[in-house]
């Protein structure tokens, strides 16, 4: 059975724990606030010959903001998409008191090509209220 806890991936693993072997990560951070954004939920896609999306796999970050492994699988060459959820979030921190309402960035697709699947890819994602920044990290 899948588990649903955040970080763990929704429908794939077995109760969360990461798998061995290379995988696809990301780490969420709220930069307006220094803080995790916890509770985003974060698509994981690959792409089929025809560019259309399949998705593999589904979660929501963790209290640290991450989700440790999005793969849940044996990793191929190809094309993936992270796709962020942000809608209808409001604040980007658990513990913010106030509601600032829906943000400016709705959902947010990040492309990626895998070539090589003997390493991990890890894909940060840093979120302003108005720009937002991602990389390839380590």
């Amino acid at each position: 059975m899948a588990d649903s806890s955040p970080g763990a991936p929704l429908g794939a693993g077995d109760g969360g724990a990461p798998l061995a072997g290379p995988t696809i990560s990301t780490h969420v951070l709220d930069t307006e606030h220094g803080s995790p954004a916890v509770g985003v939920h974060v698509t994981l896609y690959k792409l089929g010959e025809d560019d259309r999306p399949i998705r593999l796999t589904q979660a929501l970050t963790d209290g640290d903001g991450r989700v440790v492994d999005l793969l849940g699988r044996p990793m191929s060459p190809g094309v993936y998409r992270l796709e962020f959820n942000l809608a209808g979030r409001g604040p980007l921190r658990a513990d913010a008191a106030e509601s600032r309402g829906p943000g400016f960035f709705q959902r947010i697709s990040v492309d990626l090509r895998v070539e090589d699947t003997a390493r991990a890819y890890h894909v940060p994602l840093l979120l302003a209220p108005f720009s937002l920044t991602t990389y390839r990290g380590s």
